[in-house]
């Protein structure tokens, strides 16, 4: 397990560090996946209505099973509700089925994982297979299939500085990391996922730049008025000071907690050489950089002299250079 650790393995409290877990997939029922989770994980299972289940107390905390749409969601609250006042008819009886598989066919299903040790990540990788062989189909299946695997691995310490240095560190890295994770052209289009723009890259990497705590917001909700990033920084700095988000932020989906949102990766479950280890090891290499200063600082000066090239975006000579530095690493 040694090997899917981050060298910082505390959080500010002293206690180690935790990760919740999202998992996007379809082709399996829910009945079929929530006996998987009970089987690996013990607890028990319970419908709140027909897109959305929880199984509580299992060894690794509750988890969630739900439609991955807010749109589903209610409507699911409306059947829930519309059941209670009696048996449905025949006819209705007939169109719940027909509506699930309706809802399955556009929007995925998502595993949602409380918050465990990161000493138990590894503990998620017989899920996967489970899924994978009861036919579980990920991002690459279909063209409108743009699933991802979320991470929500929580901060070692909540002060700027830190912060900062994972922002910088992702930042070096994110061209080695989409290429490793290769991910998937449609995700790509959509605006789920997108990458920082070049103008906070360059705001936020000079080594002048050493902001506290409330520049550090302001600067970020500036250039990032928005969710939709591949490291989705608003659930943590909403923890911090939530009134100065949400003075800017007006997203309810926005929810406070310690935890970096690294949306980037596909979620290649009908893969049979891919887990979720994959992706968090490619996670873990922006752990070791953050934790690196002189290291940091050297990748920091260096990315922003290619960044400073007239041919930067089209001659990949910055993902040339990432790719020789691991490379060197993996010899040493």
């Amino acid at each position: 397990m040694s090997g899917l650790l981050p060298p910082i393995q505390n959080n500010h409290n002293g206690k180690e560090r935790r990760i919740g877990v999202e998992i996007e997939f379809a082709g399996v029922d829910p009945n079929t996946v929530l006996a998987m989770i009970v089987e690996l994980y013990g607890g028990t299972s319970q419908e709140n209505h027909l897109f959305d289940y929880i199984v509580q107390d299992s060894s690794l905390g509750n988890f969630i099973l739900e439609l991955d749409s807010s749109q589903f969601k209610s409507l699911g609250d409306s059947i829930s509700e519309f059941k209670e006042g009696g048996p449905p008819s025949q006819s209705e009886s007939m169109a719940l089925p027909i509506l699930s598989k309706v809802a399955e066919s556009l929007v995925p299903w998502e595993i949602v994982t409380a918050p465990i040790a990161l000493s138990d990540y590894e503990k998620l990788l017989p899920l996967v297979s489970s899924l994978r062989k009861a036919g579980a189909l990920g991002t690459r299946h279909s063209l409108y299939y743009a699933f991802g695997l979320h991470l929500n691995p929580e901060v070692p310490e909540l002060s700027s500085e830190t912060i900062l240095c994972y922002l910088r560190a992702y930042c070096c890295l994110y061209d080695w990391i989409d290429d490793k994770e290769k991910v998937d052209w449609v995700r790509k289009i959509t605006p789920y996922i997108r990458h920082f723009d070049k103008d906070y890259i360059l705001h936020i990497l000079p080594s002048d730049y050493q902001p506290d705590m409330n520049q550090l917001i302001d600067d970020y909700l500036f250039f990032n008025p928005t969710r939709n990033r591949s490291l989705d920084m608003l659930p943590l700095f909403t923890f911090i000071d939530e009134q100065h988000v949400r003075a800017t932020i007006k997203d309810k989906r926005v929810n406070a907690r310690p935890t970096f949102h690294y949306r980037l990766p596909n979620c290649d479950i009908d893969n049979p050489n891919w887990n979720v280890d994959y992706p968090w090891l490619l996670w873990l290499e922006v752990e070791k950089l953050a934790n690196d200063k002189n290291k940091l600082s050297e990748m920091c000066s260096a990315y922003l002299q290619d960044l400073d090239r007239l041919t930067h975006s089209i001659d990949n000579q910055w993902l040339k250079k990432l790719n020789h530095y691991f490379d060197t690493q993996v010899q040493t």
